[in-house]
């Protein structure tokens, strides 16, 4: 018997630990009932089969991302953690993403075929057509009761009328959609009657585009002489088709209007070209204008060329004549002044002559007191420098003592020991000498 008991907490978060573990990350395919949303943004309901049922939940952050609209009795797949809701002991699937049941086989064979036909080159860029700017005849594969046609015909009516349109009918949903898609593109190329071709289908499923997604309307695009452009579903929607054609539209209104330029603008196009080319014819007439007038100004008789010619020769001698005659009275004058104000600064060679001598005799007089005094002062330096020259000491009897080994100068004989070697130097000559010990008396 065991000996432990466990609380219901205990129990419960035991067994959501145990099915967390036991089972991962897994899908799970089934039929929505009791589906709601609650006020949190939560999603709650039941996925059942024929003889059981799993509670879900699918909180905010996940159910957010779901781009279509879950309701009873829809075939989904789900992927979630199995576990416990531990508060009231239910057993439930926490939901991490949902798919409506088939789109998940669906999706890989499109990865498949986008692969093979990517591989091949099929998509490559350079394969793509550019569309031409100012198309005649536009071609329509579409089905002539979709709604997609309405769209594509009240756009190019709206935006150029004069644009020629033939459809291609064909069914754009079913078992043979694929085939007849492909019939009509290839019909449309043969009959090479279009600037440009549109396939065109309004929003649908993923099982509702699945026509557009066959290998063959792939193929029979890339061979279509004329250039395809594709305008199915909604913006986010995309099919091989789309992948092959030379250009893509999010939609078939915007196809439309891709292909047809607007006649609005293109007449404002017109307006404003013909205004530049009046505007630059008019210019160009006003230049060729004045170029005629400044010819013709230029464009004289000679005779009445010799007579400007004439004229402007003896106006030319007058301004000569004159001129020189200016100058030349100009020349004179200033020489005369030049000539006044030499005589003016001419200068007075006496009085300088006078002033040179009397110069020189300041000079030699000051020379001679000069040096006289240098002559006294070096007299007096001699003499003091001889008072002060040791020699003259050595001479009266005098002697130097320094120390034989550093010639050091002795002043004490208490700095002296015995048998210090010592050089005597006197008046004429030295002598090496040793200390000897005194006598003893």
């Amino acid at each position: 018997m065991p000996t432990e008991i466990l609380s219901v907490s205990q129990l419960n978060r035991s067994v959501r630990d145990l099915l967390e573990h036991r089972y991962p990350l897994l899908w799970v395919r089934g039929e929505i009932s009791n589906f709601m949303v609650a006020k949190s943004g939560h999603a709650y309901f039941s996925l059942k089969d024929s003889q059981s049922q799993i509670r879900c939940a699918m909180f905010r952050n996940r159910f957010q991302y779901v781009e279509w609209r879950p309701a009873d009795g829809m075939q989904v797949e789900v992927q979630g953690l199995v576990t416990l809701y531990e508060a009231r002991g239910d057993y439930q699937l926490v939901v991490e993403a949902a798919r409506r049941a088939g789109i998940g086989a669906l999706y890989e064979a499109f990865l498949r075929l986008k692969d093979k036909l990517s591989r091949e080159g099929l998509f490559e860029e350079d394969l793509k057509r550019p569309l031409p700017t100012s198309p005649q005849r536009i071609g329509v594969v579409t089905s002539l009761k979709a709604a997609a046609l309405r769209d594509v015909l009240t756009t190019l009516s709206r935006r150029n009328p004069a644009i020629g349109v033939v459809i291609y009918p064909t069914t754009v949903q079913g078992e043979s959609a694929a085939r007849e898609i492909t019939a009509a593109i290839n019909n449309a190329g043969m009959r090479a009657e279009c600037d440009v071709l549109l396939l065109c289908r309004g929003g649908g499923s993923i099982e509702d585009l699945w026509s557009f997604n066959d290998e063959s309307v792939a193929r029979a695009i890339r061979n279509c002489p004329i250039p395809v452009v594709t305008g199915i579903g909604h913006e986010t929607d995309f099919t091989i088709a789309d992948f092959a054609a030379d250009k893509r539209a999010p939609t078939p209104t915007a196809a439309a209007e891709l292909v047809s330029p607007s006649r609005a603008e293109l007449l404002a196009h017109v307006s404003t070209l013909t205004g530049r080319i009046r505007q630059r014819t008019r210019r160009t007439l006003e230049i060729k204008e004045q170029f005629l007038d400044s010819v013709l100004r230029r464009l004289v008789h000679p005779a009445r060329r010799l007579d400007e010619r004439r004229q402007a020769v003896d106006g030319l001698a007058t301004r000569l004549s004159r001129a020189t005659a200016s100058m030349f009275g100009d020349r004179v004058w200033k020489l005369r002044e030049l000539q006044h104000r030499t005589r003016l600064q001419a200068p007075d060679l006496d009085r300088l002559a006078q002033l040179a001598a009397s110069l020189r005799a300041r000079l030699v007089n000051r020379w001679s007191i000069a040096a006289r005094q240098r002559t006294d002062y070096l007299a007096s330096l001699e003499t003091n420098l001889a008072h002060l020259n040791p020699q003259r000491v050595l001479e009266r009897g005098f002697s130097l003592v320094r120390d034989a080994g550093s010639g050091t100068l002795v002043r004490n004989s208490a700095t002296l020991s015995t048998h210090q070697k010592i050089e005597i130097t006197f008046a004429q000559g030295s002598a090496l000498a040793e200390i000897m010990p005194p006598r003893t008396p």
